[in-house]
């Protein structure tokens, strides 16, 4: 059972049950490889430090966020996938198309079947972040953050980051939603230390 804390989360009180659905994509690779979410601890986002409180704390796509930071374009490493009918989990990475610096981890949930067939082709493709192609087709959507948190850097988080072990990072569960309000998404995205290395210009 992955351990769980709140601290000076004075925005929203929840319980156990609802913070371990918004980490469920990422949860849910962690169980299909044996192990156990490092611990969690859910805070209120203006507690958070900078960068990560400027990358993190806003109803924007993590995307064109962190392409603007970089000041670099994005592509997707996919770690893992998981498909039931119309719907795709996903474990990925989102790194520099410039050096492949990686600048994000986590997890994401899509529902595919709200998608026409070209869109929901290119996501199945994995390779173009879901923010990118939704931005290219000019598809309305938006941005909703459910919590933000700090994790503790286990081996999987470190690998994929270039962290050393140990380390505390920080991260935000979010969900997409369509014209309609119908929820498409639901992603739990985890940035390296003081959010990565600046690569030049940015926001």
């Amino acid at each position: 059972m992955a351990e769980l804390k709140t601290e000076g989360y004075t925005a929203i009180e929840v319980a156990e049950s609802k913070l371990m659905h918004w980490l469920m994509p990422l949860h849910y690779f962690y169980e299909k490889r044996g192990l156990v979410l490092p611990p969690v601890t859910f805070l209120d986002g203006v507690t958070m430090p900078d960068p990560e409180r400027e990358l993190l704390v806003h109803d924007r796509d993590m995307t064109p966020t962190l392409a603007d930071y970089h000041a670099d374009g994005l592509g997707l490493r996919v770690l893992g996938v998981e498909r039931s009918d119309d719907y795709l989990l996903r474990m990925v990475i989102l790194e520099t198309l410039g050096t492949r610096e990686p600048v994000e981890f986590g997890a994401i949930g899509i529902d595919l079947g709200r998608f026409e067939p070209e869109v929901r082709r290119l996501i199945e493709e994995g390779v173009e972040p879901l923010g990118g192609i939704l931005n290219d087709k000019g598809m309305p959507h938006t941005s909703e953050p459910r919590g933000f948190f700090a994790i503790s850097c286990d081996s999987l988080v470190s690998e994929a980051l270039n962290a050393v072990a140990g380390t505390e990072l920080f991260g935000r569960c979010n969900q997409l939603s369509d014209a309609d309000g119908v929820v498409f998404a639901d992603i739990v995205e985890v940035l390296p230390e003081h959010g990565g290395a600046k690569m030049g210009g940015g926001a």
